[in-house]
């Protein structure tokens, strides 16, 4: 029997191959694949974030953890599916129009996948039209935006003015960050949520779901 905590283990370690070999193995034993996800790649996904967090881990170890993660989720996902196991929610995210910088999104992007998100990168230089578009194609609840210049942070308070101005008002939360964002700017042009880096988005956007 695949202990899940050796999953989790693997996840922490970067260690693809022996992830998607445990993942596989527990599935063809029966366990319960909500319960792989959970106890075994999440759990494994929670702690480099918290590592990410207190600086024990850098961007390396949580992109090797990342893959790893994703590996196991290759077996899970289509199972999941198949069973109408939803997972925590949908988060559009993308740097804003005028930007072309990427590293601090993608990151975020793992921690909210590691987090239980099914994460829509929608890339860079995104226009407000694109982020609606998407959001109500895919249903999701949460919207982040990422800018690194001073100059394209306004296009943040675009993207919300817009939200704000369809249906997705009150249905979707908004979350921004990039080097540049503060905690005051995001409430400065109503944003419903803020994180200063990438393990603290995941948190954030859970905080923004209800979940503890």
């Amino acid at each position: 029997m695949v202990e899940l905590k050796q999953v989790a283990e693997n996840v922490i370690q970067g260690k693809a191959p022996q992830v998607k070999e445990f993942v596989q193995k527990a599935v063809d034993e029966g366990q319960d694949v909500s319960e792989i996800l959970n106890a075994g790649l999440l759990a494994g996904m929670n702690v480099v974030g918290k590592k990410f967090k207190a600086n024990e881990f850098y961007v390396p170890e949580v992109l090797i953890a990342a893959r790893a993660m994703k590996q196991g989720m290759s077996i899970l996902k289509p199972i999941l599916a198949e069973k109408g196991i939803k997972g925590t929610g949908t988060v559009v995210i993308g740097t804003v129009k005028g930007d072309l910088h990427d590293i601090g999104k993608n990151l975020v992007g793992m921690m909210l996948e590691g987090a239980g998100f099914d994460v829509v990168d929608v890339g860079v230089d995104v226009s407000p039209e694109k982020y609606i578009e998407v959001a109500k194609e895919k249903g999701a609840k949460i919207v982040g935006l990422s800018a690194l210049l001073t100059t394209t942070m306004p296009a943040m308070k675009d993207v919300i003015e817009a939200i704000g101005a369809t249906e997705l008002k009150g249905k979707v939360k908004v979350m921004i960050g990039g080097a540049p964002i503060t905690e005051s700017y995001a409430e400065e042009i109503g944003a419903d949520g803020y994180a200063s880096d990438a393990a603290s988005a995941a948190d954030e956007a859970k905080k923004l779901m209800g979940i503890e």
